[in-house]
């Protein structure tokens, strides 16, 4: 059976059954596209049809993207993998790590035993947190006045570490920090060094934490799940005038787009003609980085924005710069060192360097790793897998 046959029934099944309001689905091998499909709407309740090419916010899939650019940056040797990450970012030589609250409520901090490195950072084990998956995060933000990241303003960055860095891995606002850091060595916004960098080289011309008029005009809505499972339109959008633009989640983009990227790492670092990354670059990207540290569940704080979160549970998994990495076969039938990981919004993306194939799969559906949502984005991937064998 070939994907068009196995794919399209599939998410025109869940689109038809109420499962998720739209979705946009593609895969490639390392030369071109194998598959692209999209069903449903872009808004549930207007005509306006999901496409590959709707824009979409793809919240964590920023990650990947922003640790790619940083790795250009290091390659040139305008930042380091390694040492204090201070050198570019005066104020990570400052923060301290949260040892819990005194009787009044008050934070009670220390400082790190050791100084935050750009590898820890892009790996999640620099020792930061996310309130919606961390309770000590989310009280401090409570005691304190801090501003939660979704507001894009610089004090939301503040928040302290939850251990001493290089400790353990816990999923983090590490990746804004990298952000932070791309725009030191650059001397250029977040977008603009990006764009010249990585989204312009790729073509990927709908690609933007600034949505354009061209893009708004094919953007989709994020929709939200109620406790009775029924979906519904969001006005949710990311700041378009933030502080600091979001490394780690402000990204808007289409799956025709992203789809570049994931073919530029299958190729090793080359897009066509033009080579963004050095071949043992993107090698070190996709190996190992936390040693024998592995990936956790994370536990949510916020229900309504996501639920507990693991993917592939029992499936030993570690992280490179910045993918999440199966150290043995996955259930979709993605070898063991397949990459991958996804947005808030149940977007998802995997690669696998052994067979030279990747996919992506674009929902705008909350809460993330959603009961219909991520059993869909598995499906796909396995039917990928089923189609090829």
């Amino acid at each position: 059976m070939g994907l068009k046959d196995a794919i399209d029934p599939l998410l025109k099944r869940a689109v038809d059954a109420g499962d998720v309001p739209g979705v946009a689905a593609m895969v490639t091998d390392r030369d071109g596209t194998l598959y692209e499909g999209a069903f449903g709407k872009r808004v549930l309740g207007e005509e306006a049809p999901m496409r590959v090419d709707t824009v979409a916010w793809v919240a964590s899939m920023t990650k990947a993207l922003t640790g790619a650019c940083a790795m250009q940056f290091v390659e040139r040797g305008q930042l380091a993998l390694d040492g204090p990450a201070s050198r570019w970012l005066p104020e990570l030589g400052k923060v301290q790590v949260l040892e819990g609250f005194d009787v009044a409520g008050k934070p009670r901090l220390r400082a790190p035993k050791s100084a935050i490195t750009l590898r820890q950072l892009l790996t999640h084990t620099a020792g930061f947190g996310y309130d919606t998956w961390s309770t000590e995060i989310a009280r401090y933000l409570e005691a304190t006045g801090t501003p939660v990241m979704s507001t894009g303003r610089n004090a939301a960055l503040g928040t302290p570490l939850l251990f001493d860095p290089g400790e353990r891995w816990l999923y983090s606002i590490a990746i804004d920090w990298v952000g932070k850091a791309i725009e030191a060595a650059s001397g250029k916004r977040l977008g603009d060094a990006m764009a010249e960098n990585l989204f312009g080289p790729l073509g990927m011309s709908s690609t933007a934490f600034k949505i354009t008029p061209a893009m708004r005009a094919r953007k989709a809505k994020v929709h939200q799940r109620d406790a009775a499972g029924a979906l519904a339109p969001t006005d949710l959008e990311i700041p378009q005038t933030p502080e600091f633009q979001s490394g780690g989640g402000g990204l808007y983009t289409t799956a025709e787009d992203y789809l570049r990227f994931l073919r530029m790492i299958l190729n090793r670092g080359r897009s066509g003609s033009v080579r963004l990354l050095k071949p043992e670059t993107v090698d070190q990207m996709t190996r190992n980085q936390i040693g024998a540290t592995r990936v956790v569940l994370i536990k949510s704080t916020n229900p309504a924005r996501s639920l507990d979160a693991e993917f592939f549970p029992g499936v030993p998994k570690s992280w490179g710069l910045t993918f999440q990495i199966n150290e043995a076969p996955a259930p979709t039938g993605r070898p063991a060192g397949g990459l991958m990981w996804g947005g808030l919004s149940n977007c998802y993306f995997w690669i696998d360097m052994q067979n030279g194939v990747g996919g992506v799969y674009i929902t705008q559906v909350l809460p993330f790793v959603d009961t219909k949502a991520l059993p869909l984005y598995y499906a796909f991937e396995t039917a990928v897998y089923a189609a090829r064998s």
